[in-house]
């Protein structure tokens, strides 16, 4: 047996042993010189990645302002509102065309009220309640009444705003010369023909069977085609070396425009082999089409500005300026593509 003085004898030991092992072997404490060290290095550290950080955003400031300067848009938030109009158009389409109906309707309408405020602003007289309310009226008929229907439809609209604009004239007894009330007139029925009319054609398209799909499509080729000449320009017309129509868009080049026609024919082809299923030729006739009448559609929109003295109908999409400056090359491509749904669908491969 143990006595008690050899267990109180033993017992510190065995304690002390055992804490060592619990705590297990002990480290000197860091010096204060070298916690100081180690600071300093992340401070030198931080403000490396800070400087690194700010020359990278300086250079990339310094290159969208370049090209701001010889484009006038803002790149960043061009093609941030460019990512989100296209997410809602992709989405529409693919899920619900409905939605789709109502995003084209939304968007018609905003191009009227900017085109007919960029009028009045010129001097002309448009009733703009009317050509809202008639110019939606006409959009939807595209897509929910038959053909015949909308042809009735486009008709009427036309009378009614010519009608309305000579009524009202007759009751403003201002003294306002024929020549400025007939051109009055003639800007009332071009207002519904050029917007929602136009427009009626690629909701006519989206009723067909697989439409929604022939939509996207040659939203995409007008989308591309646009990108392209953007990116050829920069790139190989800097300084308007080779200008398309100089009286009409200076900026717009012949580089551009041969940026345009690869990206349209990449694109359509594309297309042809992967969403609209009809033989790859018939995709490079696609996007040579709805490039031909989206230029058309630039041009003629940038000559209208031109004759209003404008650059842009409105300010409401930073770094593309109006709904209108984004609607120009896509509302006369919608006829062509309802054209060539006609024609190439047919040749649909399995």
């Amino acid at each position: 047996m143990t006595d008690e003085s050899e267990r109180d004898d033993a017992e510190p030991h065995t304690g002390a042993a055992g804490r060592r092992r619990a705590d297990g072997p002990r480290r000197s404490p860091a010096t204060g010189e070298g916690v100081t060290a180690i600071e300093s290095q992340l401070r030198a550290m931080r403000s490396d990645a800070e400087q690194h950080i700010a020359q990278a955003r300086a250079e990339f400031d310094q290159a969208n302002e370049r090209i701001k300067q010889r484009t006038g848009r803002d790149l960043i938030l061009a093609t941030l509102i460019g990512v989100l109009i296209g997410a809602v158009v992709i989405a529409s389409l693919i899920f619900f065309k409905w939605l789709f109906v109502l995003f084209a309707a939304a968007a018609v309408g905003l191009a009227i009220f900017e085109f007919s405020r960029a009028l009045q602003a010129s001097g002309r007289r448009v009733d703009i309640g009317p050509q809202l309310g008639l110019g939606l009226l006409l959009l939807l008929s595209g897509f929910f009444a038959g053909l015949w229907v909308h042809w009735v439809a486009a008709l009427a609209a036309v009378v009614i705003v010519i009608v309305w604009r000579l009524v009202g004239q007759m009751f403003a007894r201002d003294g306002r010369t024929r020549a400025a009330v007939l051109g009055d007139v003639l800007v009332a029925g071009f207002i519904q023909l050029y917007l929602p009319f136009l427009g009626s054609f690629a909701t006519i398209l989206l009723s067909e069977d697989r439409g929604e799909w022939w939509v996207l499509a040659f939203l995409i080729v007008a989308v591309v085609s646009d990108t392209g000449a953007y990116v050829s320009g920069l790139t190989f017309g800097r300084g308007g070396r080779h200008p398309m129509a100089p009286r009409i868009s200076p900026k717009k080049t012949w580089e551009g425009f041969a940026g345009a026609c690869v990206a349209a024919l990449v694109a359509g082809v594309l297309l042809a082999a992967f969403m609209l299923h009809i033989p790859w030729w018939a995709g490079l006739i696609f996007g040579a089409v709805v490039l031909a009448t989206a230029t058309v559609g630039d041009l003629g929109e940038s000559m209208v500005k031109r004759d209003l003295g404008i650059k842009d109908m409105s300010s409401w999409l930073p770094g593309h300026g109006g709904v209108l400056d984004r609607l120009d090359s896509i509302l006369p491509s919608a006829i062509a593509a309802l054209a060539m749904f006609y024609l190439l669908a047919p040749l649909g491969v399995s």
